[in-house]
Order: C-alpha cells, then structure tokens, then sequence
C-alpha cells in the first residue's frame, strides 16, 4: 500500500467503533460472520467485492459519503501486488523443476487467453509422470496475471471415496470469502448458480487437483470471468468439452538426468555421469521414480550412483527398490489399479505377456479370448485411466508399470491360465506371419479362401503393414518356439518369410531368423532345407548386414549341403549369393564363374526365378566392369525374359526384377554419359519401388538418381530427390540417407560459396 492510501480494516474497524458496534453486532446487522469481519479488520483477508461492502455499509447504516470512502478503501487493497490471505493456497514445491518446455509454453500460451474469457486445462498422464509439480509450477510462474488469487483444490480422485462436487463448490467459495449468510440464503440449489457469480468478476487461478472424473469436475468450471482452470488427472476425461488438453508422459532422456543431478548435487552427478543415466534409464525416466531415487542417493551419501544403478538393474526387485520414506511408485500405481474394472485389471496384467514393446487390439483380444471390438474397449479403458500409452493403433505399458502388472500377473493369475494365454499369442502371431508372408512367395499369394483371421490381410500391403507392425512381438515368439525345441514350426515361419525379406531389407534381424531356421533344420536332419536356409542367411549377412565376405561361408555351407541332397535350385543359388559376394569384393573372375554356374544349374532345374537373376548380375558385372553396351543388353534380355514367362512369375519377384533392370540400365546410361535417358530410367525404377512401397530401395534409388540429375544439371530435381530422401523414416537404408544429408550440404555450401563470389 502506497503512501496516502488507509487499510480497509482500518477504515472498518473506525466506521464500526463510531456507531458503537460489536464486531458480533455487526455481524448480526449486515449477515457478514463474526471471524470474516474480524479477518477482514485485520487484514488478514482480500478486500472484499462490492456486495460484501454493501453488506458491511447497509449493517453500518452508512450515508453515502462514508459508503463511498470504505468502497475507496476497497479499491485501494486491490493493488496488482496484493495477495490475498487464505485465497493463495499452494502447497510448497520443489525448486528442481526440470524439462517441460513444451507444455510450460502451452501453458504460458492458454493463461494469457484467460485474460479474455474462462480457460480450462486438462493435465492428464500416467502414475507418476508430475501432473500436480507442472500445474504448481506454471501457477506460480503465472501467479502475477491473477490478482484476485490463486487457489489448489484437491479432488482426491484416487482415493476411496472422493468429496462430491457440492462439498467442492463450497469450499471453494469460502475460499473466496463468500459469507456464510449467503451460501444459506442460496441452498443446495442454488450453490452452482452462487459459484458462477463469485467468480464471474473474478481474475483468478484455480488448481483442481486429482480429479476423480468429468462428473466431479464439470460443476467446478467457471462459464465467465478471467479464470484459468488446470485440472490434473489420471484420467483423460474425454467427456470434458472445450478444454486444452495435455498428455504429460516420461521425461526425455537429457531432462531425466538432469533432474536427477539436481537432486543429488552437481559433484556426485559430474562424477558417475554414465551411472546416473542408467539409474534414469532404470526408472523409466518417470519423475516420481527420477525423486525417489535422487532422493535416496541424496540421504545415503556413502553411495556411488552406481551402486544404485545395479540394485535397480535387477528387474523383479526394482519397484520394491523405488521407494524412499513413505513414498513408494509401487503405491502410486495401486491406486490407479485398484480403481479398474475386472476385465480391464485382466487385461492390464495380460498385457504383459505380449513379448515386444507395444501391442495391437488383436494381440489383446487373443490374450484374453475377448472379440476385438471388446479388447479395444478395454484397452482404452486402460488409456482413459492413464495406465497405458498409446500411438496409432499400438498401445505400451511404461517400462515401470509393465513391472507393476507383471507382479500382479504373477499374484493374481492362475500359472496354467497364463502359460496357455501366453502359448495362444505366440501361436497366433507366428501363424499370422506365416499367412502374411505367403503374399510374397512365389505358388502362394493370397490367404486361401477358407482362412479365417482377426487381422486383415486381404492385401499385399496390408500383409507387409502387419508383419511390420507386428515385428518385434514375431520374433520373439519365433525365439520361444526355437527354445522350445519346435523346428519345424521355425523352418515353416523362416521359409514364408524369404521373399517378404526383400520388402525390409534394413530391419535388422533377418540374420537372425535365418540362422535359428539353420539351427532348426540341422536338428530335423534335413539337408536340403538345411541348404535353403543357409542360402537365406547368405542374403542376410551379404545385403542387410553388408559383410559380403562372412556370407560366403554361408553360401559355401549351403552348396555342400544342396549337394549332398542333390538339389539343383540351391545349388545354383548358392553360387548366385557367391557371385554376388565376389562382384561387390571386385573378385570380379570369381564372380563371373560362380553367375555361370549358377545360370547352368537354374536352366536344368528349369527354374525361372532363378534364370532371371542370372542375366540381372551378369549385367551388373559388366557394368562395373565399364563394359555398358553388354551391361545394357544383358539388362534388356532380363527384361525380356521377364515378359516371356510373365505367367509363371509371382507378381513380387517381377517387380523388383523390372525395378534392378531398369536401376542397372540407368547406372549403364549414366556410364556413357547419356544422363537424360539415365533420369529417365531412374525415375521408372523409382515409380516401381514407390508402387511397391519398398522404402530401403526407394532410398537407394533417389540418391543415384539425383547423381543422374546432377550430371545432367537439373540441381533444383536432385535437391527435391535428397530431401524426399531424408524423409523415408526408419526402414530407409540409413547409409543412403547419411549420403543425401552429405550432399544437401555440400549443395547448399556450394551455392553459399556462389553467392558470396
């Protein structure tokens, strides 16, 4: 209060004391209690609204003169810097906040709408993640736009039985001051109606804290008023209309650490930085697990970080590890699932039978027996409670809570029950793969018409999006049955694969799934299946893996056992991967000996798939050779032959036949210098690989056709190229996409240099 301005208790207490009033009198006059009148003449509450001073002057019998100083009064308490005493109600904080920067923005954002009009926003996330921190944080960074307070409200949602909105709204209004007089004369009835005036002329931050649902929230937002609302939840509360939503998950690595440095000091931090990224890494990056390990460290100063790092590295303990005094992550889980249906606490549990990181509605439906529309009913039952994460059609458990749920999994699931949920995925998912690889396998295709599937894979495509999709979780089933001793089951999954290989050529196990097929039919005695499979691993290691010199032990082996079971097909292909090995080694003699036999091997076994590849890497030898016009030619024959037995090539194989013929005969025009025609055969190999939707070609086909567009000068088209092939994600190959980064900046460095000349 500046110089020259009079306290309104001040002026209160003088106008009371003049007409010989007891604060009780006074209270009985103008309706006002008895400890509000004597907060207010001590300044221990707001100044209050004009109808609390009207209230106050009509107890005083006050003429117009004196009404109009204690209204002035009024005024003069309502500086920007005044804080109201019982309406500024946060609990204490914590002075390491770290990381946020996205939704502190977002928040700073939606206050400054608050100026204009009522602003709610939902805060929702998981156990753990800090929804209550942020919203404490950003109410005091924003503190200083709400003069008329600034005031948290805990719903108590996770607890047993939370207050109701009508015990709420009262609560907040005697926050605000409201005389009890008045929430008498307005009733039950009338509560939501006072709530809406109080605070209409309000500038005021409201915190609603663990919010049970939308039904006990609703009755609490303001319909008028500058006021921003930040509710936090477990609990998305989908049914809230108009309101600013934000998801808080784990923190970012970067953030995690950070965060924890904070709590333990700079000095132990700087010391052990690799341990403190495990212990973050080991606590999901979820901040209530972040604090409680930092604060364990932070009270056992006999402690290395690693130490901590390796007590939590061992997974069945670690949850029991992630508690400190009486805060517990275990605890903040239980409340979340003690609240679940039966069937979404089954599914909960089940969930962690799925062996990759993520999960579909299919594979919950096969854990559970539940048909699919039910299963994703469930599913985001369990995203609506904040327990489950979800991206597209993929939902994930946080590292923490997969912990949690497996416990539970463990505590309250028959073992049988769980070994025959658990044997009923594995089994659909392999079978799946094996229907869904079949699209691309030559004598197959299409699901035969009696299959019956709960996912869809009534396409190529659609076949190529769920083998993908469904990867990591494929594997490891195909690992389990390999444990367990079921070759043939292995060698039938490796077999349908072979030529969907082609389609992601850079997942990163292909080696693998062959080799364990290799395993497999070693154990079942089968040379000539020992052979196929040994040919596959070949491919493998040679173009996914490129070590083209560890692939001709592979092809080697394959050839020894082909012979042995007088199988021509992989005889010849044996010779064909070791062709290939040498032509990408320069061996180029042994290369071509080894494509000969190969060619002589596929014509008696009068295997066309074969006969094409032949042609394909003869050319290619050639070509690298600087012999184009043969290279040329032999690519021509390729194409020809391709049409000759059209009827007897499955549709994949012709497609990436065509693509390799009209790539190669680009890299021949591109030789000879003929760089128009070159583009123009690009682009048809990249129209194929587009149509096929084979990302790891389409990266190799834009880098060497922006090659061909450079020499030809149309820079601008080669740039579009390289970007588009920065674009292709993670199933590009990533050697290309490092090479069309290198050259988008010598381009831009070279027009900086033509610039500046």
């Amino acid at each position: 209060m500046t110089r020259g301005q009079v306290a309104f208790g001040a002026v209160l207490r003088e106008l009371r004391l003049a007409r010989s009033l007891t604060i009780e009198g006074l209270s009985e006059t103008s309706g006002i209690s008895v400890r509000g009148i004597g907060d207010l003449e001590r300044d221990r509450r707001a100044a209050p609204q004009r109808r609390t001073i009207a209230a106050l002057a009509d107890g005083l019998a006050l003429e117009e003169p004196e009404r109009e100083r204690l209204l002035a009064a009024a005024r003069s308490g309502r500086s920007s810097s005044y804080r109201p005493v019982g309406v500024r109600s946060f609990p204490r904080g914590v002075d390491d906040f770290t990381g946020r920067s996205r939704e502190l923005a977002l928040l700073g954002e939606w206050a400054g709408e608050s100026r204009e009009r009522p602003v709610v926003v939902a805060v929702s996330g998981s156990p753990g993640a800090g929804k209550t921190t942020l919203a404490l944080h950003v109410a005091r960074r924003v503190a200083d736009g709400f003069p008329d307070g600034q005031l948290l409200v805990d719903l108590r949602g996770t607890h047993t039985s939370p207050p109701e909105p009508p015990e709420l709204v009262v609560t907040v209004l005697k926050a605000l001051g409201t005389p009890d007089r008045e929430l008498a004369k307005a009733g039950p009835g009338g509560l939501a109606a006072l709530y809406r005036h109080v605070l209409a002329d309000r500038k005021l931050l409201l915190v609603l804290d663990d919010a049970r649902d939308e039904a006990q929230v609703r009755p609490l937002l303001p319909g008028a008023g500058g006021v921003l609302t930040v509710v936090t939840s477990r609990r998305m509360l989908t049914g809230l209309e108009g309101v600013h939503r934000l998801w808080l998950g784990q923190l970012g690595p970067q953030d995690a650490t950070a965060l924890l440095a904070a709590i333990v000091g700079p000095g132990r931090a700087a010391a052990e930085p690799d341990a403190l990224a495990d212990v973050a890494d080991r606590c999901g990056h979820l901040p209530l697990a972040l604090r409680v390990a930092g604060n364990w460290l932070a009270t056992r100063t006999g402690w290395t970080v690693r130490r901590l790092a390796e007590r939590l590295a061992q997974e069945e303990r670690r949850l029991d590890a992630l508690s400190a005094g009486d805060i517990r992550v275990a605890a903040a889980f239980d409340l979340s699932y003690r609240q679940l249906t039966p069937e979404a606490a089954r599914v909960f549990r089940l969930l962690t039978l799925v062996p990759g990181p993520d999960a579909s509605v299919a594979c919950a439906a096969v854990l559970t027996g539940d048909d699919v529309f039910d299963a994703e009913d469930t599913l985001e039952e369990l995203v609506e409670a904040g327990l489950l994460g979800t991206e597209g059609t993929r939902y994930r458990l946080h590292d923490l809570l997969h912990l949690y749920a497996r416990a539970r999994l463990a505590e309250d699931e028959p073992a049988d029950a769980v070994e025959r949920s658990r044997g009923d995925l594995h089994r659909w998912l392999l079978e799946t793969a094996v229907t869904a690889g079949r699209w691309y396998e030559p004598d197959h295709g299409a699901p035969p018409a009696a299959w019956r599937g709960i996912v869809d894979l009534s396409s190529a495509e659609r076949a190529r999006e769920w083998l993908q999709a469904e990867g990591a979780n494929w594997l490891a089933a195909l690992r389990a049955v390999s444990a367990a001793g079921r070759h043939a089951t292995v060698v039938e999954v490796a077999e349908a694969l072979h030529w969907f290989s082609d389609q992601w050529i850079f997942w990163g196990h292909w080696a693998e799934v062959f080799g364990l097929a290799v395993r497999a039919a070693r154990a079942l005695n089968d040379p000539s299946v020992e052979a196929t499979q040994l040919n596959y691993l070949a491919w493998a290691v040679l173009l996914c893996e490129a070590r083209p010199r560890d692939s001709l032990v592979h092809s080697a082996a394959a050839r020894a056992s082909a012979g042995a079971a007088g199988d021509l097909v992989q005889q010849a292909w044996s010779h064909q991967y070791s062709g290939w090995a040498h032509r990408l080694l320069g061996e180029t003699d042994e290369a071509l000996a080894h494509i000969g036999e190969a060619a002589d091997l596929f014509a008696r076994a009068d295997y066309v798939h074969g006969l094409l590849q032949t042609p394909f890497h003869q050319a290619l030898l050639f070509s690298g050779a600087g012999r184009f016009e043969e290279a040329f030619e032999m690519f021509r024959r390729t194409l020809r032959a391709l049409e000759d037995h059209a009827d007897r090539i499955e549709p994949h194989v012709a497609a990436m036949t065509r693509l390799g013929a009209y790539g190669g005969m680009g890299t021949v025009l591109s030789g000879l210098e003929r760089w128009d025609e070159a583009v123009a055969h690009r682009e048809r190999a990249l129209g194929i690989c587009a149509e096929m939707g084979n990302t790891a070609l389409e990266s190799r086909e834009l880098t060497q056709l922006s090659d061909a567009l450079l020499a030809a000068g149309r820079v601008e088209e080669a740039r579009a190229c390289l970007r588009r092939c920065v674009r292709l994600g993670p199933d590009a190959d990533p050697q290309r996409v490092t090479m069309a980064r290198e050259r988008l900046a010598l381009l831009d460095a070279q027009e900086d240099r033509r610039d500046g000349s």
